[in-house]
């Protein structure tokens, strides 16, 4: 029987994440990475900032482990930062800044897992005084919570971008069908989608009467 190894369990689900949200970066332009496809301006590359951010928050400051050791960047969380400016890169912030910036952030976040056990005790800064005492096991289960979150946002953007899906790169968990089966599956689905509204519709007809 395998021995449960929780640090390692909890780790390798946040490398999944971080490494699916990284996949969803190649073979793109600069305009793509960058493009914001929802009303709240979800864009690839600015999630990829936000997450080297949450990461080194919680798993530096949190535990008195700060990343920056002098002035950390306009981005950086405070009273006077621009809203959302972790959540998109400017066009002096380049690809490979925010990805290393990212990867940097990865083996920053291994150093504290690594060094402290699970229940070793943090407070994060930015929480009300009340709530902010934390072990690590809670903040490794709530940042696997928010990159698994937005490598689901990611797996969108890239879709709507230019139509590759995929779960991790060499574990696509995609159904094996061509284009013919895909635009077959979709009509399906937009056929059921409209039959039900139908049916509701019916419904609150007779419901009316």
């Amino acid at each position: 029987m395998t021995e449960p190894n929780r640090k390692s369990d909890l780790h390798r689900y946040l490398q999944d994440a971080r490494e699916a949200l990284l996949w969803k970066l190649e073979g793109l332009s600069e305009y793509d990475i960058r493009r914001p496809l929802t009303q709240t301006g979800t864009n690839l590359l600015g999630l990829v900032k936000h997450v080297a951010g949450v990461e080194l928050g919680y798993f530096g400051d949190t535990f008195g482990r700060p990343y920056f050791d002098k002035e950390p960047p306009p981005w950086w969380y405070s009273e006077d930062t621009e809203p959302n400016a972790d959540m998109w890169a400017t066009a002096e912030e380049s690809r490979d800044q925010i990805v290393e910036l990212y990867r940097q952030a990865w083996a920053h976040s291994d150093a504290t897992i690594e060094t402290l056990s699970l229940d070793a005790v943090g407070h994060v800064p930015w929480w009300p005084e009340a709530q902010s005492e934390v072990t690590l096991h809670h903040i490794v289960v709530r940042v696997i919570a928010d990159t698994q979150r937005h490598a689901g946002h990611a797996d969108i953007l890239r879709e709507l971008i230019d139509g590759s899906a995929g779960w991790l790169r060499g574990k696509e968990n995609i159904p094996p069908g061509d284009e013919t089966w895909w635009e077959d599956y979709r009509r399906r689905l937009e056929r059921v989608a409209q039959e039900a509204d139908g049916v509701r519709e019916g419904e609150l007809r007779r419901t009316d009467r």
